[in-house]
């Protein structure tokens, strides 16, 4: 197993956060974990830490309805950014939305690695971190 790697959770859901931050550091799949409570939010910490590779995060988990700046939102400023972006970052859009629209539009991203629905269980999150360390994602 490489060294655990920096995850960005972006959800106005302190609750969920809290639970994400905690499996993930019980679970020891992160060296840093950074967190938002909307799109704007993050973007904005890309933004000011573009040239800074060991600040940017290897994965975001990115929930879809957020107030100030949903998912989607940010995926339409992270797309601009992207290409002064330092580093390879996998974005997995989490919701509790099963809405075929929104699953579909996620899809439709090349950028969105996969659309998770909530919550994410233990054992998925270590299948998605191993899955990106054995097929060499990140």
């Amino acid at each position: 197993m490489r060294d655990p790697f920096n995850i960005c959770i972006v959800d106005d859901d302190d609750i969920y956060q809290f639970t994400m931050i905690k499996t993930l550091e019980t679970l020891n799949l992160s060296k840093k974990i950074i967190s938002f409570s909307d799109g704007e939010e993050a973007i904005d910490f890309m933004i000011s830490n573009l040239n800074k590779q060991k600040e940017l995060p290897d994965v975001i988990f990115l929930d879809v309805n957020m107030p100030i700046m949903d998912g989607f939102q940010f995926m339409e400023e992270y797309i601009k950014i992207k290409p002064e972006v330092s580093k390879k970052i996998i974005i997995y859009m989490v919701s509790s939305s099963v809405d075929p629209v929104d699953i579909e539009r996620a899809k439709g991203l090349c950028e969105i690695s996969d659309y998770i629905i909530k919550p994410i269980r233990p054992g998925e999150l270590t299948s998605i971190i191993k899955d990106l360390e054995e097929h060499g994602k990140l």
